[in-house]
């Protein structure tokens, strides 16, 4: 060789070294080098999947076919969506407790389709408008929109006693009076009775109206929205209403006494 061409040098390698390791490619075989068994099973699996979809349509339509035909308004069972998700609880998270008085409260009786509809009891104002159906105009249940109807939820007079004013209304649950029978009473005998009685009667009020006060306090349905804004006192004030004629008529009878 000639010694004026420079000399390569030579790369030392270190023996306490290993040359790095190879990984190996798993080999994919070609579609064609399939055999006949691989190819069915993969179009047996890819069936399989597609099916499956299929089936789970087929079983959701049904079942919401099922429950519209049972329960004649919902496609899911009537299962309701959790009701912080809904928009008017959202709306009043966002815009804090209303203060309406009676005359206000009374714009929201759904005749006005760009307001939602309202009612009230013992004070406390409630969003009703996902059952405008019911309490929207021309539903069963209308005479409690827009007012607070306290009196008529214990009465059941719902046009007489669209209003708060519950006093008086102990009368529907206190005996008559009966000449006959009070004059079996001595005159103090009569007189705790009546007492008694009209203990009685207060109670029956309180439960009767704490009934519908926990139905809406709890309902799932409705959204609480602010109170009624009125001056204090206000349940003193004005003209007492009068037993309406259902609750009067209504009422029961004194027993006679017992005594041995």
């Amino acid at each position: 060789m000639d010694s004026s061409e420079p000399k390569l040098r030579q790369r030392h390698v270190d023996p306490t070294k290993s040359a790095p390791t190879e990984i190996p490619v798993r080999a994919v075989p070609p579609q064609d080098a399939l055999t006949p068994s691989q190819l069915a099973k993969q179009e047996d699996n890819a069936f399989s999947w597609v099916d499956m979809l299929r089936f789970l349509t087929f079983i959701i339509l049904l079942s919401s076919l099922v429950s519209y035909f049972i329960t004649k308004e919902s496609f899911v069972w009537n299962i309701e969506r959790p009701k912080f998700t809904r928009p008017e609880v959202i709306k009043s998270w966002i815009e804090g407790p209303k203060q309406l008085t009676d005359a206000e409260l009374a714009q929201y009786d759904g005749t006005d389709p760009t307001k939602p509809i309202y009612l009230a009891i013992n004070g406390t104002i409630y969003d009703v408008s996902v059952g405008a159906r019911h309490y929207g105009p021309g539903g069963s249940y209308h005479f409690f929109a827009g007012a607070d109807s306290s009196r008529s939820f214990v009465t059941n007079c719902f046009q007489e006693d669209r209003t708060p004013d519950m006093r008086g209304v102990e009368q529907m649950f206190i005996p008559q009076d009966d000449p006959e029978i009070d004059d079996l009473f001595t005159s103090g005998e009569l007189k705790a009775l009546k007492e008694q009685e009209m203990r009685k009667a207060k109670k029956e009020v309180h439960k009767a109206l704490k009934h519908w006060v926990d139905f809406f306090e709890n309902s799932s349905k409705y959204t609480k929205v602010g109170r009624v804004k009125r001056e204090k006192g206000w349940e003193e004030k004005g003209p007492k209403s009068p037993l309406c004629a259902q609750a009067e008529g209504g009422r029961p009878k004194r027993e006679p006494p017992h005594r041995v």
